[in-house]
């Protein structure tokens, strides 16, 4: 091999190892006059790979998970370095309940009722907000479709 290919492999290595996060679509939702920038985790990959290992967030975004049927969906934090909190809604963006997650643990938290979307905020970001359940999630209709 040449000197040259010798520095692309280092290149090369680095660009197949990107975040899966990188490819996520983002979309714009509201809770009352709250806008929330959204990633999108609508297939299996992204669900899997979710908010793991992440450092930080900034405070208006979050990560919305797209379920293909409305089940008592569960989360947990293996490899997630963020506290979390997760908003369950069922088809219409209403809130089910929302779970205070810390970071790194494998504790289950479920939907209270059969749950469509899931989305993840920092730690607090709903209770600062005054978003209790009940309260709607706008932008919804704007998601991919699940895969």
């Amino acid at each position: 091999m040449s000197r040259s290919a010798f520095s692309f492999f280092p290149l090369a290595l680095l660009l197949v190892a990107l975040p899966v996060a990188a490819q996520m679509p983002r979309i714009e939702l509201t809770a009352g006059f709250y806008r929330i920038e959204a990633e999108v985790a609508a297939n299996d990959p992204n669900r899997m790979q979710g908010l793991m290992h992440r450092r930080s967030m900034p405070t208006n975004q979050g990560m919305l998970f797209v379920f293909a049927q409305p089940e008592r969906h569960c989360m947990w934090m293996r490899n997630t370095l963020l506290p979390l909190s997760v908003a369950f809604l069922d088809e219409e963006g209403r809130i089910l309940n929302i779970e205070n997650m810390q970071p790194q643990t494998e504790d289950n938290h479920c939907a209270a009722k059969a749950a469509r979307f899931a989305l993840e905020m920092n730690l607090g970001w709903f209770a600062s907000k005054g978003i209790k359940p009940g309260s709607r999630i706008g932008g919804l209709e704007k998601s991919p479709a699940p895969q």
